[in-house]
């Protein structure tokens, strides 16, 4: 009994076929396909080649491996069709439906238009060379370790989102993204909005241009970060050891704490915190451009809290005080001692 099918069909056009069985086209060369379902069986159309899809389905896995010359328009992967590309070149997916998780692995080459992940986990890992215009995409774990992408028109769900990835462009995009960027390098991201904690840790070379960013402890660990008329809203704890800095934010920034170099133009800050032990403030050049009734006294204000302290130095209750530290730092800012948070 044949494992699958062993005709190789090229140079055909094939309407309204309902396809089964194991490798129901493998092989196939010069092929277009319209109207067509591909029903259960693994790798329908692996090391395929020159093949244009129409209007068509795929309902279980593996339909396009080792495939190349694909072009995919107005079709569908139902949820069973998971794992759907792999190790395939040259490909282009237009005007269609991604119901299936763990999508193009390994590939090269990759263009999107107009596609909707309804699960994108898992999706976009180790490939190269990616182009994506008017993307949705919801799941955890996208664009993992792929390099050399252009993206315009993206809305992402999922935490994760582009871990190891390198140069990345990213224009008009919405991200909502726990530990999106991570361990990237060369990523420049326009005209976006992006949300979520711990952004883009232990990454190289990175840029946003007319962003809102909103991220708890987001931007650490960075070396290379630049930032041109930002908003960073509800932020929290930016810029610990981010070093090479150049930003220019145009909203109040709640705090920043230990920033490792450069300079950081804000409306305000909220709060410097600063270690001694781990931070050198001098390094870092930190402006406020609209600090505000509040903020313009600081100086006085830090004058008052060390005369205090002077004062009551031999007060049991004021020793014991965890804003003890306040006035204490020979910065510009009020700065306060670090509260305790993890990641």
């Amino acid at each position: 009994m044949e494992r699958f099918n062993p005709i190789t069909r090229r140079d055909e056009v094939i309407k309204q076929e309902s396809l089964t069985g194991e490798r129901a086209l493998y092989r196939g060369e010069n092929l277009e396909i319209h109207d067509t379902i591909f029903h259960d069986g693994e790798s329908p159309l692996k090391e395929s080649k020159n093949i244009k899809i129409y209007g068509s389905e795929f309902q279980y896995k593996y339909p396009l491996w080792y495939a190349e010359n694909v072009l995919v328009k107005d079709s569908v992967w139902q949820v069973m069709g998971r794992s759907g590309v792999w190790y395939t070149r040259h490909m282009t997916v237009e005007d269609s439906m991604i119901w299936a998780p763990k999508n193009f692995r390994r590939c090269d080459d990759i263009t999107l238009r107009n596609v909707t992940f309804a699960d994108a986990a898992e999706t976009f890992w180790n490939c190269r060379n990616i182009v994506m215009e008017n993307v949705t995409a919801k799941g955890d774990y996208f664009g993992m370790n792929s390099e050399n992408i252009k993206i315009d028109g993206l809305r992402l769900f999922g935490n994760y989102a582009f871990d190891g990835g390198k140069n990345i462009e990213i224009r008009n995009a919405k991200l909502l993204t726990k530990d999106c960027f991570w361990n990237c390098e060369n990523v420049t991201v326009y005209d976006s909005y992006i949300s979520g904690e711990y952004l883009a840790w232990n990454t190289k070379n990175l840029t946003f241009i007319n962003c809102t960013i909103e991220s708890d402890q987001g931007l650490d660990y960075i070396e290379g970060l630049k930032l041109v008329n930002c908003k960073m809203v509800n932020t929290k704890f930016a810029f610990e050891y981010a070093y090479d800095v150049d930003a220019e934010i145009t909203t109040k920034i709640d705090s920043i704490l230990d920033p490792g170099s450069g300079k950081i133009v804000a409306k305000e800050i909220g709060e410097l915190v600063v270690e001694p032990d781990n931070c050198d403030i001098s390094k870092t050049e930190i402006v406020e451009t609209d600090p505000g009734r509040e903020n313009a006294s600081r100086e006085d204000a830090s004058r008052e809290d060390a005369s205090r302290e002077n004062a009551s130095r031999e007060d049991a209750s004021v020793s014991e005080n965890p804003e003890n530290g306040k006035g204490k730092n020979e910065c510009h800012l009020k700065c306060v001692k670090k509260n305790s948070h993890s990641a």
